[in-house]
């Protein structure tokens, strides 16, 4: 599972023992793989400061998760035809990012835990605000012009009523610069296609002879050029409707043609262009956005085990990673048996209530008598 647990108990020897027989239940049963999770010691400052700091911690959590899903999200966007390789991409400091977070080490040249922990905590808000704007920016441009692109794509597409002519006919096709001829494109049906070469020279007066020619074809019918004076037009287009020969509304202008096939062909270098330069940035600012978040993590785990179990700094974080989800309310009634000591009431409750409410689920806000925070890398899948 892309799941953990990340908790916190006193490192006195009462629950050290406590850990150990976690340890021993857990892997006996199966439950989850569980390591130690180093966390440097930090300033404390005062615990009036630490409270603040725990609300902008938990603001800072949410924000970070949600900034590295639109990053998942954005690389796969980005890939297009490449969906499938995609997790590749999603990388933090070069490995996969279950094996980061189990082998997780606090970058002390990027976070100083000399510092005190508010610079720290400021330093990873600001990392954080900086790669959410340049994302905007970004993903922005290249949506827009991914967006001009396939509206100019999608004009390539569709059945003869509605797409672009521009690729399919040519100067050749038509009577041009004439003051009295004119050259029409009109679509057949494919089982009228007999009944056309029969009737078009007498749909109307002043067509011009053995001018039709087909020039494209879709599943449900063909193109075909007829020439004729401009002076009967509209009773050629009313005749035509009667026999069910559909007159496309098309003049060639050369310079809208070769302005629209420049356009496409502008936008194609330029997503070209603009493809590995993003791909890059957004790999690169996935991991750096991704390793601040389980510092943040971290510190998280940091504050919330000194305002639990009080000074001086003394606990033993340990990440779990449930075996299966099966097993993960197993393992929850486990960690509340192992540590209701640290407060009998709260995990009487807790227990009682796991075992008289079928089908109970507790969620990330429930309240434990240890120090908890969840990581869920499946929901960047």
């Amino acid at each position: 599972m892309s799941e953990f647990w990340l908790i916190s108990a006193p490192g006195d020897k009462e629950n050290l023992q406590a850990l150990e027989r976690m340890n021993n239940v857990t892997s006996k049963s199966n439950l989850s793989h569980n390591t130690k999770f180093t966390i440097p010691d930090f300033k404390v400052g005062t615990l009036d400061s630490l409270v603040g700091l725990s609300d902008e911690l938990g603001k800072l959590d949410t924000f970070a998760e949600s900034l590295i899903k639109r990053m998942a999200q954005s690389v796969v966007e980005v890939m297009e035809d490449s969906k499938g390789k995609a997790q590749e991409n999603l990388l933090a400091n070069g490995v996969d990012l279950t094996s980061f977070v189990t082998h997780f080490e606090w970058d002390m040249a990027k976070y100083p835990a000399k510092q005190p922990l508010v610079s720290v905590v400021d330093t990873l808000a600001k990392q954080l605000a900086q790669i959410e704007t340049d994302l905007k920016s970004r993903t922005a441009a290249y949506s827009v012009l991914k967006a001009n692109l396939e509206n100019l794509e999608k004009k390539s597409t569709g059945n003869l009523f509605t797409r672009t002519l521009s690729d399919i006919v040519s100067k050749e096709d038509f009577v041009l610069d004439s003051e009295y001829l004119i050259t029409l494109l009109v679509i057949v049906p494919k089982s009228n296609y007999a009944q056309w070469q029969k009737t078009y020279e007498s749909l109307s007066d002043m067509v011009v002879p053995r001018s039709t020619k087909l020039i494209a074809e879709d599943n449900e019918g063909g193109l075909f050029t007829v020439t004729l004076f401009r002076k009967v037009i509209e009773d050629f287009k009313v005749k035509a409707k009667e026999n069910k020969f559909i007159v496309r509304e098309f003049y060639y202008d050369e310079k809208e043609i070769k302005r629209e096939r420049e356009e496409m062909t502008r936008l194609l270098s330029d997503k070209k262009q603009q493809y590995g330069p993003l791909l890059r940035w957004l790999k690169v600012n996935f991991s750096e956005a991704f390793i601040a978040w389980i510092h943040i993590k971290a510190l998280r785990v940091f504050v919330e085990s000194v305002l639990r179990y009080g000074l001086p700094v003394n606990f033993q974080a340990v990440l779990l990673q449930p075996h299966k989800k099966s097993a993960t309310k197993r393992l929850r009634e486990v960690l509340n048996s192992v540590f209701r000591h640290l407060d009998e009431v709260a995990a009487a409750s807790i227990l009682d209530a796991s075992v008289e409410i079928p089908g109970l689920q507790l969620s990330n806000q429930d309240y434990f008598p240890y120090v908890y925070f969840h990581i869920d890398l499946s929901l960047l899948d």
